[in-house]
């Protein structure tokens, strides 16, 4: 499995561990950076710094991945195409929960596997789930169109939110079995032949 984005840098190995800022907070830092470079100011240091603060105390206060055999709620969601994810009617099925964001170049990665397992599992019943963490619904769904992804999206909300926390990272894979319960939880990156064995969870 590749992981994602380290927060201590830029870009970093798929091996290393995301503990820390997203991509948009790692642009505002580096636009932060800039100012500091061409004018030197203290008080320009102490937003950064305490943008830098905030951006980290957040990342550890998201959830971690859901425990394989925990119980995993689901939540009524607007699809991106117009259509609405009834909670209903992924029970008593396998259920794909991919968290994954426009600019995310990982999730670029992912994403075409992500559409290939989709064409191949959903005439065998499976149920996918993409949940963007886009800032624009508009952003994340001209991605869509452009790629040509079918699988069925929705924008995280709020209301999402309370009922299936995103966990640290991105992206997120997590599978729910018939029985409501994970069999498989994973952050970053997944490698295009781990994509495809999600389907063994179908039987």
């Amino acid at each position: 499995m590749i992981e994602p984005i380290n927060p201590d840098a830029a870009m970093t190995p798929p091996s290393s561990r995301t503990r820390g800022a997203s991509a948009p907070a790692r642009r505002t830092l580096l636009v932060a950076g800039a100012a500091i470079a061409a004018s030197g100011c203290w008080h320009v240091r102490a937003a950064l710094a305490q943008t830098a603060a905030a951006t980290a105390a957040a990342e550890r206060s998201a959830p971690a991945l859901p425990a394989v055999g925990s119980a995993l709620k689901l939540a009524e969601a607007a699809l991106l195409d117009g259509g609405r994810f009834n909670p209903a009617d992924a029970e008593g099925q396998v259920l794909v929960l991919y968290w994954w964001a426009s600019w995310c170049p990982f999730c670029a990665e992912q994403s075409p596997h992500m559409q290939a397992l989709w064409e191949k599992g959903r005439p065998r019943g499976l149920r996918m789930l993409a949940l963007s963490i886009d800032r624009r619904p508009e952003d994340a769904l001209a991605y869509l169109k452009k790629n040509g992804y079918t699988f069925p999206a929705a924008m995280v909300t709020p209301e999402i939110s309370r009922v299936l926390p995103k966990p640290s990272g991105l992206p997120v894979t997590l599978v729910r079995g018939r029985d409501g319960r994970v069999l498989q939880a994973e952050r970053g990156q997944l490698f295009p032949e781990d994509v495809e064995a999600l389907i063994r969870w179908l039987g």
